[in-house]
């Protein structure tokens, strides 16, 4: 099974972070409705997927810091931790939740909506390793996703969060 990722929109950290608790299963089903606005994109890791679709939007080659992101959970390392993580630390278990740089949600916030299926197909050709068996048409709904949630973070003065589980 791949890595689980929820993109969402919140005002700011500490909303996310206060919304953590209640959210058994990530923002967009904690406690059974969606805690934030957002969309499912399993498999679509921030750095290099996701990355892909900036670098497509962009048109420029990617980079692996390409996307930008500060970790919001965990909020700490252990202190003062040595030797091998303990199989409980949130580090190593997850579910971890990042920030996205605004540069990226103004990228994806920029997209004309006539661009999305040329965008779908261009990020297809780029991820072929990484979503196998997946074309233009099948991520072209992916891409209107992100991206009007993008435009709705950006009208709103919010921030792009990922949030990742194993």
């Amino acid at each position: 099974m791949g890595v689980l990722t929820d993109y969402f929109r919140a005002a700011d950290d500490a909303a996310v972070l206060a919304a953590l608790g209640d959210a058994e299963g990530g923002p967009l089903v904690g406690g059974g409705r969606a805690v934030f606005d957002g969309t499912e994109a399993k498999g679509v890791d921030p750095d290099v997927v996701l990355g892909q679709l900036i670098a497509v939007v962009r048109r420029v080659e990617w980079a692996v810091d390409l996307v930008g992101g500060t970790p919001v959970w965990p909020t700490t390392p252990p202190p003062g931790r040595e030797g091998p993580a303990d199989e409980d630390d949130p580090w190593v278990t997850g579910p971890w939740v990042m920030r996205l740089d605004r540069a990226v949600r103004d990228t994806l916030a920029e997209l004309p909506a006539a661009e999305a299926a040329e965008a779908g197909a261009r990020w297809a050709a780029a991820t072929a390793e990484e979503l196998p068996g997946l074309d233009g048409e099948d991520l072209r709904p992916l891409v209107e996703d992100l991206s009007g949630l993008a435009r709705r973070a950006r009208e709103a003065g919010e921030d792009l969060y990922c949030w990742l589980c194993p």
